[in-house]
């Protein structure tokens, strides 16, 4: 059983250190440019998920409320990749996208490399829940800096999946 208080201070460690980094191989910005303003302001929010399905579903429902990101973590042993994807995915599909919501996945077993940098936390399923229109507002304003001209293109492709692609305006 997941422990939320080492969770919380697992997933806030990788922020700081990786996620709000600025990194060589990606053009000298950091993976999210919006993440440690997110964090400092206090509207990240990190719970222990049940089902990737059903918690995302409610979330549909409920909305953000005063929250940018709302981290779902769950144990990547009882969520294994393939079955996790599905739930996230169908979600998507079903409850978050209408609703103008996003979850991104993360998950150890799908590793995710960006020139030669690996991406994910390491140690847990994530799903990242956001408003996919603030999203796409973000990703559209670092694309007219070019935040995304060092990411290789089959990985943007993946993340736009869902998304409206900033760099097609």
């Amino acid at each position: 059983m997941l422990d939320i208080n080492q969770v919380r201070a697992d997933i806030l460690d990788w922020s700081e250190t990786f996620v709000e980094r600025p990194h060589p191989a990606l053009g000298g910005w950091p993976p999210c440019p919006y993440a440690r303003q997110a964090r400092l302001s206090g509207t990240v929010d990190v719970v222990i998920g049940h089902n990737p399905y059903f918690d995302l579903k409610t979330r549909s429902q409920w909305g953000m409320g005063t929250h940018e990101v709302i981290i779902y973590v769950y144990d990547p042993v009882e969520w294994p990749y393939e079955h996790f994807h599905q739930h996230i995915e169908s979600a998507n599909q079903e409850w978050l996208l209408p609703a103008d919501l996003l979850a991104l996945e993360d998950h150890p077993a799908d590793a995710e490399i960006v020139n030669g940098v690996t991406m994910n936390q390491g140690t847990y399923a994530l799903a990242l829940c956001q408003s996919r229109s603030k999203l796409d507002a973000a990703a559209a304003q670092m694309a007219s800096k070019g935040f995304y001209h060092a990411w290789p293109e089959s990985y943007l492709k993946l993340l736009f999946a869902n998304r409206k692609d900033p760099r097609q305006n």
